[in-house]
């Protein structure tokens, strides 16, 4: 359990460097607990929490505050799109070499899969089925690209279409490839996401595909959210960053032996 020295007084930069930790240890705090923690007033919480959440640090809720990794709690892809860019972009410019002239492939919705669609220039008579709707803008002005867009019950916040009509037509397709997002990836469990609509889309994405390809930047591994989609047996090329830690690079090259790293 995290603890500092309660009798020691805290600058406001060390107090909300130690709250983020004390969410990210107990998942789910009260603002009463924090102020009993820090004796402070319930007002320097709430703005220590206000601008917390303004960096993207922490979550809060009525009442209190989760850690942004809870496995029920997404980012709106507003969010996340600000989120490791740098990585996300990186895995996209080494993911798009293993894709050729004529293929079909899926895009799975996600920040890191716009980074993908943005680099699909070039190519001739490439099929690029996709949910997300703000992908399928990206690909629409782009020569060589064939679309087609799922529909389906859309998403809030999250820009992307899934449930039976989504599920329905995916089932009838095959495709060479598909290039997965993720919110959570362990070695157990493999990927995950909080929502069970969503996690049905992707594991449909899967099974119609020849080839599974994730895009994982370093910072989901070791996060687990609600529903898992594909574990690591199924996942043919996992795609990583320069930031994932030597241990847990090796131990990826167990499950999956044709993991790679993007340097940028």
């Amino acid at each position: 359990m995290y603890e500092i020295e309660k009798e020691k007084p805290l600058f406001a930069e060390e107090r909300k460097k130690q709250i983020v930790a004390v969410i990210r240890d107990r998942k789910k705090v009260t603002v009463p607990f924090l102020c009993d923690f820090f004796k402070v007033s319930p007002a320097t919480i709430r703005n220590d929490l206000a601008e917390l959440e303004n960096i993207k640090l922490i979550k809060r809720t009525h009442g209190g505050a989760i850690d942004l990794s809870q496995t029920g709690y997404e980012p709106s892809s507003n969010e996340k799109k600000v989120k490791n860019l740098h990585l996300k972009k990186a895995i996209a410019k080494e993911s798009v070499k293993f894709i050729e002239d004529n293929d079909i492939i899926i895009l799975d919705a996600g920040t890191t899969t716009i980074e993908l669609a943005k680099l699909l220039h070039g190519y001739s008579n490439l099929t690029v089925v996709v949910n997300d709707i703000t992908i399928a803008q990206y690909l629409e002005n782009i020569d060589g690209v064939n679309i087609i867009l799922i529909g389906g019950a859309i998403r809030k916040k999250q820009h992307c279409a899934v449930g039976p009509i989504a599920s329905k037509i995916l089932n009838e397709l095959s495709v060479d490839k598909v290039f997965l997002g993720t919110n959570g990836f362990t070695l157990e469990r493999g990927c995950t996401t909080p929502d069970m609509n969503q996690a049905e889309i992707k594991e449909i994405m899967v099974k119609i595909a020849s080839k599974v390809f994730v895009l994982c930047d370093s910072s989901k591994f070791g996060n687990t959210s609600f529903s898992q989609f594909a574990p690591p047996s199924l996942i043919d090329v996992l795609i990583t960053d320069h930031e994932v830690e030597k241990d847990y690079y090796e131990s990826l090259t167990k499950e999956i032996p044709k993991t790679i790293i993007a340097y940028e």
